[in-house]
């Protein structure tokens, strides 16, 4: 029985790992186009899908733990998403400064955000969750419209920090929803 439920883990993770790989890229194919919130600041609309990513790498960091394998292939599917934004990057003639704003926030936040999340494993997936979301969405979304941005003549700081402002509470909320679902459907399922 455990033999199958670490190869179904494996299977998920890999499955979870090309749906990661794939929203970031997609992401960082929008991230140049905005929607204005008004007082909630400006909305890329990379990070309306790029907010998924978060409860994915989530679901990576279970999947990784239940098939008895650690934080190490995270870390992997974190690298290879940031290599594939590289190629994206390039096929698409996409700045290189959103290539290179990619390419920090993903390392730096997401490398954070798994130590967070593995030091909290006697915590429950939910308190794990919100908890190294709370440290790694800012952290992304402040890290990569700096690099992104700075500089950039129609980008001053005013702009950065509504960009930053609608980034952070969307990434947050769809995480949280998304994992009190996650939550909610545990539940239901022991229940059963």
């Amino acid at each position: 029985m455990r033999v199958a439920t670490r190869s179904a883990s494996r299977l998920s993770f890999t499955l979870i790992t090309i749906a990661y790989v794939a929203i970031v890229a997609v992401s960082n194919l929008l991230v140049d186009k905005f929607i204005d919130l008004g007082a909630f600041g400006l909305l890329s609309a990379g990070t309306i899908t790029f907010g998924i990513t978060f409860t994915i790498r989530d679901l990576a960091h279970q999947a990784s733990v239940r098939a008895g394998l650690g934080r190490r292939p995270v870390f992997l599917m974190i690298g290879i998403a940031a290599v594939v934004n590289v190629f994206v990057a390039m096929a698409t003639e996409t700045p290189a400064r959103f290539l290179v704003a990619s390419f920090l926030a993903i390392l730096i936040s997401e490398g954070i955000d798994t130590q967070i999340y593995h030091r909290l494993r006697s915590r429950s997936w939910l308190v794990r969750v919100l908890s190294s979301n709370a440290v790694s969405v800012p952290l992304d979304s402040s890290i990569f419209t700096i690099v992104a941005f700075l500089g950039d003549d129609g980008y001053g700081a005013i702009k950065m920090l509504q960009i930053v402002q609608a980034d952070v509470t969307f990434k947050l909320l769809v995480s949280a929803v998304l994992a009190l679902i996650k939550t909610g459907w545990n539940r239901r399922n022991d229940r059963a």
